[in-house]
């Protein structure tokens, strides 16, 4: 066991403050890896205050983690001392179901291991990378390439994947008309990606305040959700539309925008149940869907993607004495567009 420093919520709806945790010793096949930058996920927020139900405390958020390899167990292949790697939602499943024999290790029907806020299969809770140090297996680590920064490649192990993951999945592409709801730590990943893949990418945001970033950021189009005329321009438009934003939405406002037999997908998770008429579905044959980040192959093959087409977040650094700050910064949207903590500076 090794004790590092790291910023922890104490309990529930409390302010994070610095520690120390234990990490384990690293064991065969684990990686140690000196954490350089952590980004900050509203998922953070949602669990650090128990927006999603009952949760371990105390508890180190943090699962957008870039840094470099310091160590490595005696049966590790991939990874080598000085490789620069990243660490995303998960760090572990069951690997036998049939979803993890897939590549699809989010979906493990076995029980998988989130990087912070979970019990390990040692009985331990798991701390996300708020912290100095973490070690975590090599086959939930992935490989940043040398094209990307790990300051701005740090988002992508969340913010990235979720979007690509989907646009992948629902064919966006030359030819596609994909809508992007919300320009947030998802949204502003979501139309860089789109528009990589050859989409036609419309933003569509509560109002114009963002209207310049997007377009700069690969949109072509750009409309505020405020407006009523919005809904009634661009009913029947969409191919795809990708839902980041946590709030409750007019679902039926926005099926009314695909087109015939298109699809709807949320990424976002608000806290609260919705409100659906079905018929808003079955005209059209209408698909309503979610997504939830990928496996790990996915989150490695989205890592290569983006470092092709000089793809990373648009970041905010910050320092950890910040975190509490910058929690409240995002929940009032007021983030260009994805905090990272420097964790030199926990």
């Amino acid at each position: 066991m090794t004790t590092v420093a790291a910023y922890a919520a104490p309990a529930p709806k409390a302010p994070l403050e610095r520690t120390t945790i234990e990490r384990r010793a690293v064991r065969e096949f684990d990686v140690l890896i000196d954490i350089k930058f952590a980004g900050i996920c509203h998922s953070d927020i949602h669990q650090a205050r128990e927006g999603w139900g009952e949760a371990i405390f105390p508890m180190v958020p943090g699962h957008e983690i870039a840094g470099v390899v310091s160590e490595v167990g005696p049966g590790v292949t991939k990874f080598k001392v000085g490789d620069r790697v990243g660490v995303g939602c998960l760090v572990d499943s069951c690997r036998e179901c049939d979803n993890c024999k897939a590549g699809q290790e989010q979906h493990c029907t076995g029980g998988s291991v989130g990087t912070y806020n979970a019990i390990g299969k040692d009985g331990e809770p798991t701390y996300g990378g708020y912290s100095t140090h973490v070690v975590v297996d090599e086959n939930f680590t992935v490989r940043i390439p040398d094209g990307l920064s790990l300051d701005v490649a740090a988002p992508l192990l969340c913010a990235g994947i979720t979007t690509y993951a989907p646009l992948k999945q629902w064919g966006a592409g030359p030819g596609k008309k994909v809508a992007v709801i919300g320009l947030g730590g998802l949204g502003h990943m979501g139309v860089k990606i789109a528009h990589a893949l050859g989409a036609e990418v419309t933003v569509l945001s509560q109002s114009l305040r963002k209207k310049d970033d997007g377009l700069k950021l690969g949109a072509d189009h750009y409309y505020a959700t405020s407006d009523p005329k919005t809904f009634e321009e661009l009913a029947g438009s969409y191919d795809l539309i990708v839902s980041t934003v946590s709030a409750p939405l007019d679902f039926g406002a926005y099926l009314s925008l695909l087109k015939t037999g298109g699809a709807l997908v949320n990424v976002g998770a608000p806290e609260e149940p919705i409100a659906l008429n079905l018929f808003s579905l079955i005209g059209g044959n209408k698909i309503l869907a979610g997504s939830a980040i990928g496996g790990i192959a996915e989150t490695q093959e989205m890592l290569d993607f983006c470092a092709e087409h000089g793809i990373g977040s648009e970041i905010e650094l910050i320092g950890a004495s910040e975190i509490n700050d910058a929690y409240e910064r995002v929940v009032s949207s007021d983030v260009r567009y994805r905090f990272v903590i420097d964790t030199a500076t926990i």
